[in-house]
């Protein structure tokens, strides 16, 4: 009962601030999710209608409230190749068996491994975003001549000038509504929304993809499928942890992989792209007040809205205060602490991040990036922790203490020098755990050489971490 009051408290706190955070997101949505549908190759009312449908699941079946979900760069990245050589039924085939995949991760409760995910990890991913959010603004920038950039300045002087005025109604809303109505008043002549490509004018529908159902299908879309499922939910739990972080608040990793799992299937089902969080939009909707899953269905409700009913006035919305709006959303998503923090933090740690950061940019591959991240911390950890293993010698006994592992069982075993010995010795490990093979295998080598020198052993708790017995061995030769 808990559980349900809980769940429906997360549809009701505050509807009018929710839905106007929705809205705000609804406005970040639209040039991102039509220049990523280009980017896959498809129509951009593939990438909408995904949008619109990926929303509505999410908001009822996540498992982390206030998060954007929709068609997303990472994915159009991936699937672009399949969209290219095969067509778009074939990417629907595949975001549905992705969608598959990321349902029986949420079961497997595959997610929980993002605990193992380092927040120099996160901090990196958080600031590549930033950049590569504003850089995905640059080509509109450098192409918007001297009355786009000044458009563009306006909109940035109204976003950040109009909370000073009102903070009831979010200062991206007043941006896209004063600088269309100029834009109109005034005759401006920029690229408008209706430039950007073709928009729905219609419902979404229900739609099998039309290819063969055979081992051939299989051979073609399981790798593509199997990329879908880890990105997007890479990125979606990488963005949750972002909400986390900003809210105070938890959510459930494996029920909003389960969640998204069921968006990527429905919106595979109803002629969309797959897609996952996106950490722009996501930031925008908690910036301005969303925090239940009210705010993201708004954000799939109104897009799908004003693409079909408002359409015509929706195209006429400058492109240059969508820019706007991206530009602050990329400022605000950059962790400007991280790189104040940079001369306090330790050295590896901040290594850790920037490679994160630079891997990410440069390949445009997220979960490259966070690959490369997880794996320089993992390798960082065990050189530490092997740093901290002493064995101190006190006459023919030695005392071990630290952590033994396949990192350290090369210093460990250096550390016994068979020569220096007439009579027996005594190896304590009970200040010492033991966590592999690699350990115990350490161990063994360390009592051969003894052997091989007529020396009688005694070890002491040479057991592995978490064993309950403690033997003493007396290993005469």
């Amino acid at each position: 009962m808990n559980k349900a009051r809980h769940y429906v408290r997360q549809w009701q706190d505050n509807p009018v601030r929710e839905i106007l955070a929705g809205a705000v997101a609804t406005f970040a949505l639209i040039p991102e999710v039509i220049a990523f549908s280009f980017t896959a190759g498809i129509d951009p009312a593939v990438g909408l209608y995904a949008s619109f449908v990926i929303s509505i699941v999410i908001a009822v079946f996540g498992g982390r409230p206030a998060m954007i979900s929709a068609a997303a760069g990472s994915v159009a990245l991936v699937v672009a190749p399949l969209v290219r050589d095969h067509g778009v039924e074939y990417l629907f085939a595949a975001g549905l068996l992705a969608g598959l995949f990321q349902i029986l991760f949420g079961f497997a409760r595959l997610a929980t491994l993002m605990r193992y995910v380092s927040n120099s990890v996160r901090t990196g991913f958080v600031n590549a975003l930033a950049v590569l959010i504003f850089a995905a603004q640059l080509p509109h920038i450098m192409n918007a001549g001297a009355t786009g950039l000044a458009v563009m300045a306006a909109g940035l002087a109204v976003i950040y000038l109009a909370p000073r005025v009102t903070t009831r109604v979010p200062a991206p809303l007043i941006c896209v509504v004063l600088l269309t109505l100029a834009c109109q008043a005034f005759g401006i002549s920029v690229p408008r929304v209706s430039d950007l490509g073709t928009l729905p004018d219609g419902l979404p529908v229900f739609h099998l993809p039309e290819v063969p159902l055979n081992l051939a299908l299989l051979n073609i879309i399981f790798a593509p499928a199997l990329a879908i499922a880890m990105v997007g939910l890479l990125e979606s739990l990488m963005t949750a942890g972002v909400v986390d972080d900003q809210t105070g608040t938890p959510s459930d990793k494996n029920a909003e992989a389960r969640g998204l799992g069921l968006a990527n299937v429905a919106a595979s089902l109803f002629g969309g792209i797959a897609g996952c969080g996106m950490i722009g939009q996501t930031v925008s909707n908690v910036k301005y007040g969303g925090r239940g899953r009210l705010s993201t269905m708004a954000a799939g409700g109104l897009l799908l809205l004003l693409m079909v009913l408002a359409g015509d006035v929706i195209g006429q919305v400058p492109v240059a205060a969508l820019v706007a709006i991206m530009v602050m959303v990329s400022v605000d998503t950059l962790d400007w602490g991280s790189l104040r923090r940079l001369r306090r933090t330790p050295a590896l740690s901040n290594l850790v991040m920037l490679a994160t950061v630079c891997v990410t940019i440069f390949t445009h591959n997220l979960s490259l990036g966070v690959l490369i991240g997880v794996l320089m911390s993992g390798v960082f950890f065990a050189v530490k922790v092997a740093a901290l293993q002493q064995v101190r010698r006190d006459g023919d006994l030695y005392i071990v203490e630290g952590q033994i592992f396949f990192a350290s069982a090369d210093a460990f075993i250096e550390a016994f020098d068979p020569t220096d010995h007439d009579g027996p010795v005594t190896i304590d490990l009970s200040g010492a755990k033991l966590w592999d093979i690699t350990a115990l295998a350490a161990v063994e080598k360390v009592r051969d050489r003894f052997q091989r020198h007529n020396l009688a052993v005694t070890i002491r708790g040479d057991t592995l971490a978490g064993d309950v017995r403690q033997p003493e061995t007396d290993l005469r030769p």
